[in-house]
């Protein structure tokens, strides 16, 4: 069976994303506890549900990322073609 091998670099810029897409969800439940002038304990009861969202920013983020590589990926195989 062969190894499967993930380089350093790339599990490095995929924990920046990671880590990216759950301070943006942290800094949307911060605004809207801003704007709804709720109590700062939303912070800490709200945790599971930041964390399920950027989670979600994170593979939608994957998600279009991949398509754009592809796409990209595509074009340059039709130009060497040509």
């Amino acid at each position: 069976m062969k190894d499967v091998v993930i380089s350093a670099s790339r599990i490095k810029r995929e924990l920046r994303i990671l880590i990216l897409s759950l301070l943006i969800a942290f800094g949307l439940n911060i605004y809207s506890i801003v704007k709804y002038k709720t109590e700062l304990i939303e912070m800490l009861s709200q945790l599971h549900i930041v964390i399920i969202l950027g989670f979600i920013i994170y593979a939608v983020v994957s998600i279009v990322f991949s398509g754009i590589r592809a796409l990209i990926r595509k074009k340059m195989k039709h130009s060497e073609k040509l």
